[in-house]
């Protein structure tokens, strides 16, 4: 017997437009709300004794629908403490709860789910309460208990740590005796919990890419973004969903980043400084502006603390640049001014005119500029405080040999770093010296011994110079 989407999917098109034309409201959110007459299989829970179940699918997939009714589906079934977490506290509320396929839209009216925006949560009339986080605060999920799991973005998570109080608090009993279970949701990086999560035989994975639900996307986006992307890595990776090894001739690797991560601040910090990287234009088409916090601790190590690069229109950078300064009590604000000259100053000035300023100018390439700061990773000598997705992204597709790359700034190898530019400039600044100079008992040695040889040979001595 076919089911009933099955049998409407069967009729002729102008049948189908009757049947909704006449059918009474509760008769078509009976078929809306089915959810497993309209998925495909690889959004569905798979069999088998898992713990995890890891969705590790491209842009567009329906990864978040595919969540959402999971949680539905657990708590019909008894579920009773959930937790939803996402990248941020912003991500969790506006995709996972209130997005267009979050909890909220795809659970009738009957079954009454309800956001109590001041206690974030979601409640349901069975009893059922999912609590939301954010991936920033390991620490709130240090005490709360959960029989259900709902993990979006896992890769764009910046504290991994937070995974862990998460495993930690997953432990009641769920629906009917099963255990507790956990659903990720999430486009790959070649990070490190990824990696562990697909070596656990406890951990379910079902990959699929964004082509899979072409039925479903708008052809204008597959006109322009996956024509523009396919075949190159950024496509690979947000696209097919493939989880991509270094790109050969990187300045940085991933296990160098890797083993360069805390998730524990520096006690105190000697210097701050706010680095920009201004775009030459605004627009949804221009450049990023790459905005780099980063500081210096006692022992001359630097810290990569926030980055707040985007797409913004010249005020807009420069109040979040100015915000960062004023939030992490930066020393001063650091910026390229090759494209903006003088502008880039007035443009920050106008938003506080007595913000510290030093301007820098590219006298030499992005490659000469990063691969002394490069070196400093290699010795050690910096640290980042939590995971920084898309600046470490773009760090590894920096290559010595970008700008001759066949893809080569089509999500390839990366000849506009915004984000490492600006990473380079505070960098830079903080950590990378100029040549020592003397002392000046060291110059008036120097000085001396230059003006007795100019005496004792009766010649001037033009062109010394003392240190």
């Amino acid at each position: 017997m076919k089911s009933p989407v099955a049998a409407l999917a069967a009729l002729p098109e102008a049948a189908q437009r009757r049947f909704v034309e006449d059918a009474s409201a509760d008769e078509l959110a009976e078929l809306y709300y089915v959810w497993r007459e309209w998925a495909r299989p690889s959004q569905l829970p798979p069999p088998g004794d898992w713990r995890v179940w890891l969705l590790l699918a491209g842009r567009g997939f329906g990864k978040t629908r595919a969540g959402a009714e999971y949680v539905r589906a657990r708590v019909k079934e008894g579920a009773r403490r959930i937790a939803l977490v996402g990248p941020t506290a912003e991500d969790t509320r506006d995709v996972m709860v209130e997005g267009d396929s979050g909890i909220l839209a795809v659970s009738p009216p009957a079954e009454g789910p309800r956001y109590v925006r001041s206690k974030r949560r979601v409640v349901w009339p069975n009893g059922a309460v999912a609590a939301l986080y954010s991936a920033d605060e390991p620490r709130r999920l240090r005490g709360p208990q959960h029989d259900t799991a709902w993990c979006d973005e896992l890769a764009a998570w910046r504290y991994p740590e937070t995974w862990d109080m998460l495993m930690f608090g997953l432990r009641m009993m769920g629906p009917e005796g099963t255990g507790p279970r956990a659903v990720v949701t999430t486009t790959p990086r070649p990070i490190r919990l990824l990696r562990e999560l697909l070596a656990d035989p406890k951990v379910a994975v079902t990959r699929g890419t964004t082509y899979d639900n072409r039925k479903y996307l708008a052809p204008a986006f597959f006109g322009q973004i996956v024509r523009k992307y396919e075949g190159t890595r950024l496509g690979r990776q947000e696209l097919d969903a493939e989880i991509l090894e270094d790109l050969p001739g990187a300045l940085w690797s991933r296990g160098l980043i890797e083993a360069c991560r805390s998730s524990v601040a520096p006690a105190e910090l000697v210097r701050v400084v706010v680095a920009i990287d201004p775009a030459a234009r605004s627009g949804e088409t221009a450049n990023e502006t790459g905005i780099i916090v980063a500081g210096k601790d006692g022992e001359g190590r630097g810290w990569v603390l926030a980055d707040l690069s985007g797409r913004y229109p010249p005020a807009e950078w420069a109040k979040a640049a100015i915000a960062a300064y004023r939030a992490h009590r930066a020393d001063r604000i650091v910026a390229e001014v090759n494209n903006g000259g003088d502008m880039v100053e007035a443009t920050l000035r106008m938003v506080d005119p007595n913000v510290p300023f030093r301007a820098v100018h590219a006298s030499r390439g992005k490659i000469a500029r990063a691969e002394p700061v490069a070196t400093l990773y290699e010795q050690g000598r910096v640290r980042h405080l939590g995971a920084l997705p898309l600046l470490e992204d773009q760090m590894c597709g920096f290559a010595r040999d970008a700008d001759t790359r066949p893809d080569a700034g089509v999500g390839g190898a990366s000849t506009s770093p915004d984000r490492v530019d600006a990473l380079v400039w505070a960098l830079s600044d903080l950590l990378v010296q100029p040549m020592p100079h003397a002392g000046i008992f060291e110059c008036y040695q120097q000085l001396a011994a230059a003006m007795s040889a100019a005496a004792a040979s009766r010649v001037p001595g033009r062109g010394q110079r003392a240190g």
